[in-house]
């Protein structure tokens, strides 16, 4: 059994783009888990999507060894995390599986919206954090100012802040002489029964399930046969190893070792995150806490665009939950897209990154319908629905009212554009509920609105309005009555449901004339007029029409009487009439990407 002593488990957290990669990449080079060569850039960000963005998207765990100027090696189970707010799970989830939180704030940006709730995060978790001060190289780095904000915005000690920079390498070895001074080894186990927590998982086509996990107390190795606590399944471990960040092969994993499990675990089902992992022949009598049960925010309807392709879809889907416990689906089917699948999220982004990797990973054409929030419907007779398809919204007139999911967001930007952003969420149907002033050009605002509204472009609009200064997060607070009404949009008289949505009335208006515009431009001219309308509860608010192509019937018709002329156009009206009671307007892609894109201003 290892030395648990020389053992050190901690996560670096930050704000986005603070330099969390940066700061692992150095230390890997440090303690030269990785050689020289092999040495790139963002060397945890492994999946294209993230390198391409630069943005994390999964927390990756990687194991190193560090020899500390006391003459001790020790092992270091680094878990680096993502920092935007769509992906806040998988931060809370990596820490349940450390002692201690390296927390990075940039020198010249300062505390961001970010670095607050990950920072609340890692005190929920009873974390020692570590405050690490990156980008002091930069000219206009202020680092007294960054450490009176984390005093006076997080509430920690920031005297002993360590100064670095993760670009140039400067300071990092006295972050390492930390984390072993500083953070705290694993607890002693109280007994020598084996708890295995699983806080990760990725599906492998010939390996089947790979389970990343923490070891809390016992030991496993291959051979061993393991019990998965909320199912009671036996399996036998084929591989045990650690990360170093490739997947390297161990004799055994004992106490406190972060690393994987290969068991012959086929089906992405039958192991969830949070899960506790014991050995068969003696179970431990109580799972380890788990991970609080996540709730998706947003939902969108994903199609595939080959019909042939919707088996692969769902398969596809069920591999990406196993590595994505925060997105869930569920089948469903649309008159105008065919049969497809119903799908939650954590946010717009959370639903960019699982298309884009539903295409890329899984070679899939696919189509989303308009995004929408989980609302909740209370009837006339005092019974509640929770709605979050707009086609499922019952009668109207049987509905006592509404409510939809509001948020509790906090933005700091700079202080010249505090007027902007206050405009921003009164427009979203927002309310400021307290503005602090960080320093002498940076506030707080504390605001209270309505998800729906946060949805599609609110992000960009809020980089937009502070160049890019400005930063967002926020958590979810409960349910709020509303005056909501469904909106569809009918072409040539029949409804698509992929187009309906469930919106403010205040916005119906605005919202169903922007639709139908951008409906006209890519919906094909027909044989016919098409009449394109928005309608709320049957009544028509905008419309727009295509004009029909006109054949030029009198093109032969060399003079003569006019009445000639007249009765070859009468015959074409009667013609055009005609085919307007039995056409059919074919809808191409297109319009639903540009629906989607047509964001409420």
């Amino acid at each position: 059994m290892s030395d648990l002593s020389l053992t050190r488990n901690f996560s670096i957290i930050a704000h986005i783009d603070h330099g969390k990669s940066t700061l692992a990449d150095r230390m890997l080079e440090l303690t030269q888990t990785v050689e020289h060569r092999k040495m790139k850039e963002q060397l945890l960000d492994s999946m294209d999507l993230e390198r391409e963005r630069g943005i994390t998207i999964k927390a990756h765990p990687v194991t190193m060894k560090y020899t500390a100027k006391n003459g001790k090696t020790y092992t270091f189970n680094l878990i680096d995390t993502p920092g935007h707010v769509d992906f806040s799970y998988e931060v809370s989830r990596s820490l349940q599986a450390c002692e201690g939180a390296v927390l990075v704030v940039d020198a010249a940006q300062g505390v961001e919206a970010q670095t607050v709730s990950n920072t609340y995060l890692a005190t929920e978790n009873g974390l020692e954090i570590l405050p690490v001060l990156n980008k002091i190289e930069l000219p206009n780095a202020d680092v007294a100012e960054v450490c009176q904000q984390i005093e006076d915005i997080l509430a920690i000690e920031a005297t002993d802040a360590l100064q670095v920079s993760a670009r140039t390498g400067l300071g990092v070895e006295a972050v390492l002489e930390a984390i072993v001074e500083r953070f705290p080894p694993p607890a002693k186990p109280q007994d020598k029964l084996t708890r295995a927590l699983v806080f990760d998982s990725k599906y492998d086509a010939f390996r089947g399930v790979v389970v990343y996990m923490r070891l809390f107390s016992g030991s496993l190795k291959a051979g061993d046969r393991v019990q998965v606590m909320s199912t009671g399944q036996n399996y036998e471990i084929k591989e045990v190893g650690i990360f170093t960040p490739e997947m390297e092969k161990s004799k055994q994993l004992d106490v406190g070792a972060v690393g994987y499990v290969i068991a012959n675990i086929k089906e992405a089902s039958d192991i969830q995150i949070g899960d506790t992992l014991t050995l068969t022949r003696s179970p431990a009598e109580a799972p380890l806490p788990g991970f609080k049960e996540i709730h998706p925010m947003v939902f969108s309807g994903i199609y595939p665009i080959e019909t042939s392709d919707y088996e692969k879809l769902g398969a596809s889907m069920d591999k990406l939950r196993l590595n994505d416990a925060s997105f869930s689906f569920q089948t469903e089917s649309s008159i105008a897209l065919g049969f497809g699948f119903r799908c939650g999220f954590l946010g717009l982004l959370h639903m960019e990154i699982i298309m884009e990797r539903l295409r890329r990973e899984y070679n899939l054409d696919i189509i989303s319908s308009y995004p929408n929030v989980v609302y909740k419907v209370v009837m006339k007779n005092d019974s509640e629905l929770e709605v979050d398809n707009p086609v499922n919204l019952p009668d109207m007139s049987n509905i006592d009212h509404i409510e939809e999911p509001m948020i509790t967001m906090t933005i700091i930007c700079p202080t010249e554009y505090m007027g902007d952003m206050m405009k921003l969420v009164i427009d979203r149907r927002g309310e400021i509920r307290k503005t602090d002033s960080i320093d002498g050009h940076r506030v707080m605002l504390t605001c209270h609105i309505p998800l729906n509204e946060v949805l599609i472009d609110f992000y960009d609009k809020l980089k937009t309005i502070s160049r890019g200064y400005a930063s967002m997060d926020y958590e979810y607070s409960g349910y709020q009555a509303s005056d909501l009404v469904r909106m569809d949009i009918m072409i040539h008289s029949e409804v698509v449901d992929a187009f309906s949505s469930i919106l403010h009335r205040s916005k119906a208006e605005f919202r169903g004339r922007q639709m139908c515009k951008s409906l006209l431009d890519v919906i094909p001219r027909q044989a016919f007029t098409v009449a394109l309308q928005a309608a709320v509860n049957g009544k028509v608010i905008a419309r727009e029409t295509i004009r029909a192509y006109r054949k030029d019937v009198t093109a032969k018709c060399y003079g003569g009487d006019i009445s000639r002329k007249r009765k070859l156009l009468e015959r074409q009206k009667e013609g055009k009439k005609k085919l307007k009671k039995i056409g059919r307007v074919n809808i191409p892609q297109e319009a639903f990407i540009a629906v989607l894109k047509t964001n409420s201003q």
